[in-house]
């Protein structure tokens, strides 16, 4: 399959089933800090999980409705993102990501995170690419922001997550804000 490189020694690549047993490691490893604002951490727990959680979006890629990258860093799996939602007969996307502590701080999801959008506009004509993201989470806020999207409201204690009611942000960009394809 194809990889990008998002640097020297990381790439984006497509995430699949077969890929479960490498999932569930890196799951392992970041769960603490994956967990911390995302609810993945606390679904994929065991092989059945994870092979579960990538096949669901094995599935939503082939309805056309999502679709899910890793990213890679030395040849280990550190990260990813994802289109959560992508509804191509209304034009709307959501992007989301996650990453062990390891690899934060590199700018790996804002550049990974511009490729996906670039191809949902781009190549896909999409509309609108949202981010919802927990309003603790200031550092997926702040991808959100680098990403030039604007922030448009806050759902207030709208999703609970371990016991707590947390307050999503919605941010987003649309296709006639972000920068043009470039040329061949």
């Amino acid at each position: 399959m194809f990889s990008i490189d998002l640097a020297d020694d990381a790439q984006l690549f497509p995430l699949e089933v077969w890929h479960a047993e490498e999932f569930l490691a890196h799951m392992d490893r970041g769960r603490e800090y994956i967990g911390e604002h995302i609810v993945l951490a606390d679904y994929v727990t065991d092989l059945d999980s994870a092979r579960g959680f990538l096949s669901t979006y094995g599935q939503k890629t082939a309805a056309d409705g999502g679709r899910i990258y890793g990213i890679r860093v030395d040849g280990t799996l550190v990260g990813g993102v994802l289109f959560r939602t992508f509804d191509a007969e209304s034009g709307n996307c959501e992007v989301g990501c996650w990453l062990e502590p390891t690899a934060a701080g590199r700018g790996l999801v804002t550049k990974a995170c511009r490729i996906l959008i670039d191809w949902a506009f781009h190549e896909r004509g999409m509309h609108r690419a949202e981010w919802h993201a927990s309003s603790a989470n200031k550092k997926s806020l702040a991808v959100a922001e680098r990403l030039g999207m604007t922030r448009e409201g806050v759902l207030r204690e709208a999703y609970p997550y371990r016991g707590v009611r947390q307050n999503t942000e919605i941010w987003a960009v649309l296709a006639h804000e972000w920068p043009p394809a470039p040329t061949a």
